[in-house]
């Protein structure tokens, strides 16, 4: 009797086993989430360093290497960055290539107009990186010790600031004389006639439409001569107003029409 219980206890059937199965892959599920947010977490501080490294990259475009160590002891990290145009020098480069064709087509565009004082001389024109140098002799403009533009003088005025109007860069207008003195009630000194000369260029422009805002005078006097005043040829060539468009690239802009001979795009007789 007692051996027949027996056997019958060893022959019952455990239905509750798929617990320890169930427990284990329960847990080891738990496992494989805490290793996978521990994986993805993110590490603020190398995050920092990758972010300043591709910001130094993109400005200087050199090759630049960052080795980052997590805290808690797992794989360096290694950042290459190629060398690239650093994108701050393409965009300058792009409005540099904007700027010279438009100062381009006004060059163009003033030599027609002032064709026929080009052809004779008393007008040159250059471009340069720094923007447009518009040389005009006195003879073009004054009477002889004046400083107001002559009636003659007008429509090359009115047209020459139509074409200035259509654009936005600031204007230079600077008075030169020979070294020849002069002292008259309104012109005690070649000073006062070279200032008051680019002031009534100024004085045309605004009216033909120009803002104030982008133009200057400056009268130099007899200083910063182009030729010699021994000869009348020399001394001729000195008389002069200088109409500078500036050009609006932030090199040139921190820099001062070139004073000395211009370089490529001159418009010769």
């Amino acid at each position: 009797m007692a051996s027949r219980r027996k056997r019958h206890e060893e022959e019952h059937e455990n239905h509750e086993r798929w617990l320890v199965s169930y427990a284990d892959f329960i847990t080891l599920l738990f496992a494989f989430f805490v290793v996978m947010y521990a994986i993805s977490s993110l590490n603020e501080g190398k995050y920092r360093v990758m972010s300043s490294a591709i910001m130094d990259a993109f400005r200087t475009g050199s090759v630049i290497a960052v080795q980052t160590t997590p805290p808690t002891g797992g794989a360096n990290t290694m950042i290459e960055i190629p060398q690239t145009k650093p994108i701050s020098k393409a965009i300058k480069s792009d409005h540099h290539v904007e700027e010279t064709a438009k100062l381009g087509q006004l060059t163009q565009n003033l030599a027609k107009v002032m064709g026929p004082l080009v052809q004779s001389g008393e007008v040159t024109i250059t471009q340069t990186s720094q923007g447009i140098n518009i040389d005009i002799r006195d003879s073009a403009l004054f009477a002889v010790g004046q400083a107001e533009p002559n009636q003659q003088s007008l429509p090359l005025m009115s047209n020459m600031a139509k074409l200035l109007a259509d654009v936005d860069n600031s204007i230079k207008v600077e008075g030169f004389t020979d070294d020849a003195p002069i002292r008259t009630p309104a012109f005690p000194s070649n000073w006062e006639l070279s200032a008051a000369r680019a002031g009534g260029v100024v004085r045309l422009f605004q009216e033909s439409g120009i803002s104030p805002q982008r133009m200057v005078a400056v009268g130099h006097g007899a200083n910063l001569p182009v030729a010699d005043n021994a000869t009348a040829d020399g001394r001729a060539r000195n008389r002069r107003v200088t109409i500078s468009v500036q050009a609006n690239n932030q090199d040139a802009a921190a820099s001062e029409p070139a004073a000395a001979t211009p370089t490529p795009n001159e418009v010769k007789p």
